[in-house]
């Protein structure tokens, strides 16, 4: 059996449009839950940024690396740092994905973190965080717009 990539959907009722936007906006809703920190850029394709997490648990440089408007974003993770797991590079070479799919009512986003699969030993805490960001964070930045 094939490894299972990371995957969360969320429904929202916004548009495909202003869900994109927001998810574009990197620290918008990927901050201010641990102290974390952005530098780079993250708006157009290939930008890069890394996202630190307050005191240094958790570290990541990524590349945008499609961009499909309204419809995908994906990132490329190009460094990582994971302090709190034996091979502290598990995250590189994995692809963050969210895709945007237009519903009567608005929009499905179907978030998959590529690599992140349950053999990868970060995957117990690493689910658990991106569940956390997406179904707080990022739901409260979109349902602000």
């Amino acid at each position: 059996m094939k490894n299972q990539d990371f995957t969360l959907t969320l429904l929202v009722d916004r548009s495909p449009t202003e869900v994109f936007e927001t998810i574009k906006n990197v620290p918008g809703w990927w901050s201010g839950i641990h102290g974390e920190e952005f530098e780079g850029e993250w708006e157009k394709l290939n930008d890069e940024f890394s996202f630190t997490a307050a005191g240094g648990a958790h570290y990541n440089r990524q590349k945008l690396i499609e961009l499909v408007p309204d419809r995908k974003i994906v990132w490329l993770v190009t460094d990582s740092e994971l302090s709190y797991i034996e091979d502290t590079t598990d995250w590189v070479g994995t692809q963050i994905c969210f895709e945007l799919f237009e519903e009567d009512n608005g929009t499905k986003i179907v978030f998959t973190h590529k690599g992140l699969t349950p053999e990868v030993e970060c995957y117990g805490s690493c689910s658990v965080s991106w569940t956390n960001y997406l179904q707080s964070s990022l739901l409260k930045a979109i349902n602000y717009r």
